[in-house]
């Protein structure tokens, strides 16, 4: 609807206008609009009409384009319930069979009792009208149903469109814009039934301060639906419309009682209601009536899930394949009307959010923050996403609370991640097996060259296949807690996450392809960069999030198979429309064998062993599951993400919120820690999250892991006896073992060469086993019966402590 812009250049008088309207509707009546426009000519007698008015019934459209109004949309749960509404206007528009009929006989008994009789405009109360405020009467107007619904539409259309200009003149009160809302409302009621154009009236009409339409408004006001009001609060809702502030129930409860029993009066006057039923109706105080029922606007009403809440908006607006702009897709948000379903499981949700704060109340003195993510590693479907923060902003009353998205990065509303520590030897371990390896192969740790037991690594010591121009630095990483054996299978120092020996295997590795791998399978930097492939990400260095770690440990549950994080599954209308569809997104990133192998021993760290670090991590009802501790540098986070078969892959997080300082001398909920690990706190909040989330849930298993990714391939061990010490490193280390120099023996072999090695030359062993090599003592003293040879001497390597770093 375009109404022409003109101001007019002299006023009509009140008995010029009143000779416009009577002829106009007269003419209207009898041969249409054409000849009512047809007739202004030869009204010069009376006096003459403003210019403007002459135009508006010269530009007659022959249709007028109603717009469709501003409505609230609603962002869903998984199971259809809502959890949030956004708008610029709470209106929910619903047809008119869902208004109930006392609800729309009251409407038309008060505010134009001629609405099915007339043609969009009427004689008789364009007559009265006039002579009463001619006579010094109260001021009172005479425009129909439909008159109202033009003039509301063209404000709507105003407001819509952010034109200031056009919400004025549609509220100007003068005689000449009643003229040409006129004409309007005739022109409209030849393109609509009076059943459409009085279902539209309902729907745009302000019956509040802030609520539009019926629904909106018997939502807010007695908690209930259009369909279900009674006939005392249709006439509270209908007595509303003259003045939405002065007739207020909730904020002016007595005059709008005196209100709703004018209506009452009128309605049982003109038929609507029987005596007994107006009794009832007006007997019923206002305050009885009322139910208030706010429908809060924001994702702050999801509470516990209001940053998922916020992590779907942001997700509603980045997705270019539905609208062309960011500016389309918001005007959509809020004010389309849209029914925004999305994956959230609202019984997950609050297990998530109840786990968390048990562990780390709201508010914890310690100023700790946790943060949990759990998603369909089949699907990628975010299943629960909490924190143990209110959403908003920092206050008297919450200090803690914020806007800040702890589970996601910059993009999504969060921040720039936290170091992910030891969880990300699984990223080294799972390219140890791509590139031959294999869990029961021996890992030798060479002896501390640094102060604090630290093992210095010179930068020609790593393979960068995508930066080898860049050297690096040496880089000086330790255990946590000791030194750990010298000696050591892949599979132990996964359990029981030692330093040392993921880093000597890092050194055997191509670190762009480590992290390319982590990449495919899910993980993401929180700022948006790709990931770093420095050694020292082998041991976490990478600032990641929460929601990116649960979507890449959930492909090692998914049989290789990555699934991109999914909120929405997808967008409709009001009238049931599918806008758009948010599909899967799911790609293989590993070899079946790989992801068996990987699980077979992160399955070892939540076991019932004094050694294995996620112990604290263990399912009831012995229910397979698999994952990682992880401790960043100085306990300044600490992680536990694991995961079932095809189930939930879960990831909870610790720290502080800007990312620094270190969980070290701290008591929180409590209890004192010297440090946070991830075993300490972030694993039981996973157990206790994922207990009640598979609650009921079928039991399942992991794949079976391959000879060869356990034990590696079959090698025969070489000969070396008689070769120098040297010699022989170089042949074992070229047949692919490791080699360590062991205690002397007595051999035939010349002294100081190769008397032999442990396992012997000629055995066949799996994998890069550890070759230990003999020193020849000479010849065994006359009084010994040594005959020399290939002895093995064993290998005593000490237990160590778990440690991360």
């Amino acid at each position: 609807m375009s109404p022409s812009r003109r101001s007019p250049s002299r006023a009509v008088g009140p008995a010029q206008m009143l000779a416009l309207l009577l002829t106009f509707v007269l003419v209207a009546g009898l041969g249409g609009v054409l000849a009512a426009g047809l007739m202004l000519p030869a009204l010069g007698a009376v006096g003459t009409a403003t210019q403007a008015t002459e135009d508006m019934f010269d530009e007659i459209p022959d249709e007028l384009a109603i717009p469709e109004p501003s409505q609230r949309s609603e962002i869903l749960w998984a199971d259809g319930s809502r959890m949030a509404s956004i708008y610029a206007d709470n209106r929910v528009v619903v047809p008119l069979d869902q208004m109930n009929p006392h609800l729309r006989n009251a409407v038309v008994a008060i505010e134009d009792r001629r609405f099915y009789d007339h043609r969009g405009v009427d004689p008789e109360g364009i007559a009265r009208a006039f002579v009463n405020n001619l006579a010094g009467g109260s001021l009172e107007g005479a425009s129909t149903i439909t008159q109202q619904y033009v003039k509301n539409a063209l404000i709507e259309h105003g407001r819509i469109t952010g034109d200031a200009d056009l919400i004025r003149e549609a509220q100007d009160e003068s005689y000449g814009r009643k003229l040409a809302e006129a004409q309007m409302a005739i022109s409209l009621e030849q393109q609509l039934t009076k059943d459409q154009i009085l279902e539209g009236y309902l729907n745009l009409a302000q019956f509040g301060r802030s609520q539009y339409g019926v629904e909106a408004a018997a939502q807010y006001y007695f908690g209930k639906p259009a369909a279900d009001v009674t006939p005392a609060e249709a006439a509270t809702l209908a007595g509303i419309t003259q003045s939405p502030a002065a007739h207020d129930p909730e904020r002016y409860p007595e005059q709008s009682e005196r209100r709703r029993n004018t209506v009452l009066s009128v309605m049982r006057a003109q038929g609507f209601l029987s005596e007994a039923e107006y009794q009832e109706a007006r007997d019923t105080p206002m305050e009885e009536m009322l139910t208030i029922t706010p429908a809060p606007n924001g994702c702050q009403a999801a509470r516990s899930a209001a940053y998922f809440c916020e992590y779907v908006v942001d997700e509603l607006l980045q997705h270019e394949e539905w609208l062309d702009s960011r500016e389309e897709r918001r005007d959509a948000l809020y004010r389309g009307g849209l029914i925004i379903h999305t994956t959230l499981d609202r019984e997950r949700q609050v297990a998530a959010y109840e786990s968390v704060t048990a562990s780390v109340p709201v508010g914890d003195p310690s100023n700790i923050r946790m943060a949990l993510s759990s998603v369909d590693p089949t699907t990628g479907d975010i299943q629960a996403m909490a924190q143990n923060t209110n959403f908003g902003s920092p206050s008297e009353e919450d200090s803690s609370a914020t806007s800040v998205n702890l589970n996601v990065g910059l993009s999504h509303g969060g921040g720039r991640g936290f170091q992910g520590g030891s969880t990300h030897k699984v990223f080294a371990l799972i390219e140890w097996l791509r590139e031959g390896g294999a869990l029961e192969d021996t890992i030798t740790v060479r002896s501390p060259t640094g102060p604090d037991g630290r093992r210095e690594f010179e930068p020609d010591e790593w393979s960068n296949s995508c930066d080898a121009a860049n050297p690096g630095s040496v880089y000086p990483p330790r255990n946590i807690e000791g030194t750990g054996s010298d000696v050591m299978t892949v599979h132990d120092a996964t359990r029981m996450s030692i330093n040392l020996p993921f880093v000597e295997m890092a050194t055997q590795i191509d670190l762009c392809a480590m992290m390319d791998t982590a990449a495919a399978m899910g993980l993401e930097r929180a700022d948006g960069n790709p990931l770093l492939n420095y050694p020292s990400t082998v041991l976490g260095s990478n600032e990641i999030t929460p929601l990116s770690q649960a979507v890449a440990f959930g492909t090692l549950a998914n049989d290789g198979i990555a699934c991109a994080p999914r909120a929405i599954t997808s967008i409709e209308n009001h009238h049931d429309e599918e806008l758009a569809t948010f599909e899967t997104s799911c790609e293989r990133a590993l070899e079946s064998s790989v992801v068996n192998a990987a699980n077979h021993s992160l399955q070892a760290v939540i076991d019932d062993d004094p050694y294995a670090t996620g112990r604290s991590a263990i399912l009831p009802e012995g229910r397979s599951a698999a994952g990682k501790t992880g401790t960043a540098n100085d306990a300044s986070a600490s992680w536990f993400v694991g995961y079932t078969p095809e189930q939930l892959s879960t990831a909870v997080w610790m720290g502080y919120q800007e990312a620094t300082g270190a969980m070290t001398n701290v008591t929180v909920d409590g209890q004192h820690y010297d440090w946070i690990f991830g075993s300490h706190i972030p694993a039981p909040t996973w157990r206790d999250y994922m207990a009640r989330a598979l609650d009921g849930e079928p039991q399942t298993r992991f794949g079976e892991v391959g000879e060869r990714e356990l034990e590696g391939e079959r090698r025969r061990v070489p000969s070396v006896t008689g070769q120098s010490i040297g010699q022989a490193e170089d042949t074992l280390e070229q047949a692919g073992f490791s080699t360590r120099v062991g205690s002397g023996q007595y051999s035939s072999a010349p002294f100081g060469t190769v008397a032999g090695t442990s396992p012997g030359g000629g055995t066949e062993v799996r994998g890069a086993e550890l070759i230990t090599i003999h020193p020849s003592a000479g010849p065994p003293p006359a009084s010994t019966n040594n005959t020399g040879g290939d002895d093995d001497d064993g290998d005593d390597s000490e237990d160590s402590d778990g440690d991360e770093d």
